[in-house]
C-alpha cells in the first residue's frame, strides 16, 4: 500500500484551510485518512503551520512520501534536516547528540529569519498617511 503525506482540504470557498495528513495513495483527496500530523493556514502572512515533527519523521522513516507542497513545508520546519542528520548518525558519520546540536543551531538560526521576515512583512503592510502612494480616487458619474 502506498502511503501519501498530503494536504487535506477544509475551510469554505476561497478560504482554504488544510490539515497535514497521512493517506493512503488511493483514497481521494478529503477522503480517509491514516493520521493527522498538523495543519497549514495559507491565507496568514506568513502561513500559519503546526506540525508534530515526531510522528511526521516517524513516517518519513517508514517510506511515505510528501507531496511537493507537503515537502516544501517539512524541509521549512526541519524534519527533512533531521532525517537526513539522523541517516548520518544510522551511517555512523557522528553521534546523536552532535546531530541534535546541529539542528538546535539550525533552528535557532531559521527562527530568527522568519522573525526578520514577518517584522519586513508588517513594515511594508502599514497604511501610509497622506496623498502619496495611496489608492488611486474614482469619480462616479456626474461628478
Amino acid at each position: 500500500m502506498p502511503v501519501k503525506i498530503r494536504l487535506q482540504r477544509h475551510g469554505s470557498k476561497k478560504r482554504p484551510f488544510y490539515f497535514i495528513v497521512v493517506a493512503d495513495a488511493r483514497s481521494p483527496r478529503d477522503g480517509k485518512f491514516i493520521q493527522k500530523l498538523g495543519t497549514y493556514n495559507p491565507l496568514t502572512v506568513p502561513a500559519t503551520i503546526q506540525l508534530d515533527r515526531q510522528k511526521a519523521l516517524d513516517w518519513l522513516h517508514k517510506g511515505a512520501q510528501p507531496t511537493d507542497t507537503v515537502r516544501r513545508i517539512l524541509s521549512y520546519k526541519g524534519v527533512l534536516y533531521l532525517k537526513h542528520l539522523l541517516r548520518g548518525v544510522k551511517l555512523g558519520l557522528f553521534d546523536e547528540a552532535t546531530a541534535m546540536e546541529k539542528f538546535q543551531k539550525w533552528h535557532a538560526e531559521h527562527e530568527v529569519q522568519v522573525k526578520k521576515r514577518q517584522e519586513t512583512n508588517a513594515r511594508d503592510r502599514r497604511p501610509r498617511r497622506g496623498g502619496v502612494g495611496g489608492p488611486p480616487v474614482r469619480k462616479g458619474r456626474g461628478e
